[in-house]
């Protein structure tokens, strides 16, 4: 049956199109083999003849290598991660055994499929390459080799393009003359970038499946392998379209290359993104401390701030979580209602200066203020143990030595201002010995004390003790906690009198390591004696009577062990502290509001919070706790007991002057030359005539 005209014609015109389509495609398939072949010959050509074009081979001893960080972790004492510390790259570099064969397939597949084949340059590579993206009409499959591309991740090359493509190539074939072929992808899979601040495949996995690159799927493992060439438009948490396509090409040039089945493309096709953003660069578990350690280490003189933060270091602290949790817990039970006041609590052990808790109420997220270390809040009545030491460590015996106990008012000279002291309550015990008048936290005579001492002489004890950070002015209100010092500073004061005089510098470091597990530092012992044995002995000897007959009673242990303490209130109640120490535990804690000048008033019950309120509480219920289960340790007896020098204080005549004037106005009796006691470091003398008392009233709190 002949056919109708029209069909007929229109049947003509379909194949004149197809032929000339066919004779298109022919053509521009044609064109492709050509550009192919040339582009081939020409990378030939390029190696060939690069030596000569360069005047000089590249070596890749002669290259400079790029920096490239790993993180670094941070535990615990008992192997706990703390957290990763941050860095600009996440990057956590692997071995071999401990990437997926998934990953190593998938990007071989993608990336350079001819990879255990050529020497590190590929120019049948090359030509397929261009043939594909030509064809796709995008970026499908890159033109380097991975050699090269890993060359350019980790050498600085800083000629022209055409010129550093050529070095490049060279150098990649040098690489794989001196790696196997696993050395090489195992490293440049440790390099690559894969988007969202992730470099290498272990932190991709981390930030992509919140898992470790060895337990990655078949889907999770070609998501991640089609990442390098566009990170931010196959991002699959900002375009999941786009990410899924793209792990299709992946897939697709798997089973292509013969490494997966049909099969096993089609169900990874159909399997849905699931993603889980891991938390593992994220989430640290103590900020505060974390942030501390680094900052430590980061001061060590074989590391630095790059080091610490890109150095792939294990650090091992000092922290003990069982005591950080109980701090925590000691100042919840005291202070468990909203809109209490802030608390910190330092602790450490004397032998070693291990920091062992140092936590606040506050938290990273909102305030990234550390409360513990960065503080510096007036510590009242508990510097006057720093005084104490100071006036024993020049002789003066204080269960001898006489002070009237009345309103203390003092000037230098007339054209000073007066400086005016009183105790708590308007409380005075007469003439009393200074031991009596340290029980009591009587700053009328450690008013006249710091005179007598010397406030530089009070400046270096401090020093010496442990509070080198915060500024200390010579002033006679030092001894009443008129600078500003921080808990860890106290603390630090407190452990080298519990350790017989003997300052270590605290520590939050236990160890640390490199990526391969070698040992960079360990245990320093710089234990340094700064005082006597003897003088830290009688200053614990009355800080321990404090504890049983003084202001302490409140924070006194349950199991009655060996301990001393100290009281500490500040002008209008604005802070309260209490520091106290065992033979193997030194603890401070604070208590007060940090982002404003605000009273201790009504708070949880008590009226005017000091000293001997909440903040004993707090220490009395922590120390409970950290030293439950261990046996009581007594302090050690001294080797070398203070020598009294039968010391007469400057404010004497006081005693019966002031008892029928107790607000006499006192000129400046002529000073007294200091004492200090052999084979310590010598104390600056300094007169009362070259210091400018405070014009405000201290009033004493215990």
């Amino acid at each position: 049956m002949p056919e109708p005209i029209g069909k007929g014609a229109s049947r003509r015109k379909r194949n004149k199109a197809q032929r000339r389509t066919t004779g298109r495609r022919s053509a521009f398939a044609t064109a492709f083999i050509v550009l192919a072949v040339a582009s081939s010959l020409i990378a030939g050509l390029l190696l060939f003849g690069a030596a000569r074009y360069l005047g000089d081979i590249p070596t890749l001893s002669a290259i400079k290598a790029r920096e490239i960080g790993a993180n670094s972790t941070v535990y615990a004492d008992n192997g706990a991660s703390l957290g990763v510390l941050a860095n600009d790259e996440n990057r956590q570099p692997v071995k071999s055994d401990q990437i997926s064969p998934w990953i190593k397939k998938s990007t071989v597949a993608i990336e350079d499929r001819r990879f255990y084949e050529h020497g590190g340059v590929d120019p049948q590579g090359i030509s397929r390459a261009l043939i594909s993206n030509l064809a796709a009409g995008s970026i499908v499959q890159g033109g380097s080799t991975l050699t090269q591309q890993l060359i350019s991740q980790i050498y600085i090359v800083k000629q022209r393009t055409f010129d550093r493509k050529i070095r490049e190539a060279l150098l990649a074939v040098q690489l794989e003359d001196r790696f196997s072929k696993d050395e090489i992808l195992t490293a440049y899979l440790n390099t690559v970038f894969y988007g969202n601040n992730a470099y290498g495949v272990e932190a991709a996995a981390q930030t992509y499946f919140a898992k470790s690159a060895k337990d990655l799927t078949l889907p999770e493992a070609a998501l991640i392998s089609g990442l390098p060439q566009l990170p931010s438009r196959y991002d699959p948490y900002q375009n999941p379209k786009d990410a899924l396509v793209r792990r299709a090409q992946v897939l697709q040039a798997m089973e292509e290359t013969g490494v997966i089945s049909k099969a096993q493309r089609r169900k990874a096709d159909a399997t849905p993104l699931r993603l889980k953003r891991g938390r593992v660069y994220g989430a640290v578990k103590e900020s505060f401390f974390v942030r501390y350690v680094a900052n430590e280490l980061a001061q060590e003189p074989d590391f630095g701030e790059a080091a610490v933060r890109a150095g792939g270091l294990k650090i091992n602290t000092t922290l003990d979580p069982v005591l950080q949790r109980e701090a925590r817990a000691a100042m919840k039970q005291v202070l468990p209602t909203a809109g209490d006041p802030d608390a910190a609590i330092v602790a450490i052990r004397p032998k070693t200066g291990e920091i062992v808790a140092m936590a606040s109420t506050r938290y990273f997220r909102t305030d990234q203020f550390d409360l513990t270390s960065q503080s510096r809040r007036q510590p009242g009545s508990t510097f006057k143990p720093i005084t104490l030491a100071a006036a024993i460590e020049q002789g003066i015996d204080p269960s001898a030595t006489t002070y009237m106990s009345a309103p203390f008012s003092w000037r230098p000279d007339e054209n000073s201002p007066t400086w005016n002291v009183a105790t708590a309550g308007d409380k005075y015990a007469g003439a009393v010995s200074l031991e009596k008048a340290t029980l009591a936290s009587d700053n009328t005579v450690y008013a006249q004390l710091a005179i007598d001492v010397g406030p530089a002489n009070i400046v270096d004890m401090a020093e010496r003790l442990g509070v080198r950070t915060s500024p200390l002015e010579p002033v006679p209100s030092i001894t009443l906690g008129a600078n500003g010092v921080s808990p860890l500073e106290m603390t630090t004061a407190y452990a080298t009198l519990a350790n017989g005089g003997i300052y270590h510098p605290p520590t939050a470091i236990e160890s640390v390591l490199d990526a391969e597990g070698q040992k960079l530092l360990g245990k320093r012992s710089r234990g340094v004696r700064v005082i006597e044995d003897g003088v830290a002995a009688e200053v614990t000897r009355i800080l321990g009577e404090n504890m049983r007959s003084g202001t302490g009673t409140g924070a006194l242990m349950s199991d009655d062990r060996p301990e001393a303490g100290k009281t500490g209130t500040t002008d209008n109640h604005t802070d309260a502290w209490f520091c106290g120490y065992t033979p193997t535990l030194a603890t401070c804690v604070w208590i007060g509001y940090p982002d404003e000048t605000k009273s201790l008033y009504n708070v949880e019950g008590v009226g005017a919070v000091s000293g001997p309120t909440l903040p004993a509480d707090i220490w009395h219920l922590f120390m409970d706790s950290a030293l439950a289960g261990t046996p009581p340790v007594n302090f050690a007896a001294p080797k070398n007991p203070v020598a009294w020098n039968g010391f007469t204080s400057q404010f004497e005549n006081r005693i019966v002057s002031s008892i029928s004037a107790p607000d006499l106005t006192l000129s400046m009796p002529a000073p007294q030359p200091t004492v200090t006691v052999p084979a310590v470091p010598a104390a600056t003398t300094t007169t009362a005539s070259g210091m400018t008392p405070p014009t405000a009233t201290a009033v004493a709190v215990p």
